[in-house]
């Protein structure tokens, strides 16, 4: 599992309304700039994908400096297999083999512990400088808005993690989402060049999260 995925997840959820630099701000952040230094859709689009890169880059390289990635994909080989032949004794009903490998479950606990040790390691070097970057440096460099999608993203029901201008908040011509229905907002388009990215990036450095 690729820690800065979730970072970037559990992130999310505070750049669109009241979030935790309000006391810095004495309002709600909003991830944007009424005068970004870098304007224009395909110029803003194509600068978020590069510090998405750029980020993925510096992530990738710290988990092979901080990783035993020998180690690491041989635990997850070992752990995935042996969940692999759990299920497969427990859909045959092969009480004997469930009983046997049952008696591996607490050194396969152990391990699958050690592996997210060693996966949270670079988390601790990557996470300042995202939220540094989040608050402080994409929103002065880019716009609010960054691309326009011919449809709605917003999968996940509720409004509590919208990457695209709902109709309602298009409608209101004081809202930054005015008359910009299905416009992505920038920490939106992030989000998605990182995740589209990371796994080549994590192929190419040999720092993939999946046994190889």
């Amino acid at each position: 599992m690729d820690f800065n995925f979730i970072f970037l997840f559990l992130d999310s959820v505070f750049l669109q309304g009241s979030g935790p630099l309000d006391f810095l701000t004495g309002g709600s952040t909003t991830m944007g700039s009424a005068d970004p230094w870098i304007k224009g859709v395909i110029l803003t689009a194509l600068g978020v994908t590069g510090f998405g890169i750029l980020l993925n880059i510096f992530n990738a390289l710290v988990r092979k400096k901080m990783v035993d990635q020998t180690k690491l994909q041989r635990i997850m080989k070992e752990t995935r297999s042996w969940q692999k032949e759990r299920m497969s004794a427990m859909r045959s009903k092969d009480q004997e083999k469930i009983n046997t490998l049952n008696k591996k479950s607490s050194y396969m606990n152990k391990m699958s512990m050690e592996m997210m040790q060693m996966n949270m390691k670079p988390m601790m070097i990557t996470f300042l400088p995202l939220i540094l970057i989040f608050y402080f440096v994409l929103p002065v460099l880019f716009s609010h808005l960054v691309a326009q999608s011919p449809i709605s993203l917003n999968v996940i029901p509720g409004g509590f993690f919208d990457l695209t201008c709902t109709a309602a908040k298009a409608a209101n011509p004081e809202d930054v989402c005015a008359n910009q229905e299905n416009a992505l907002f920038l920490w939106a388009w992030y989000f998605l060049a990182s995740i589209a990215f990371s796994g080549i990036i994590m192929k190419l450095t040999k720092t993939s999260m999946s046994p190889s």
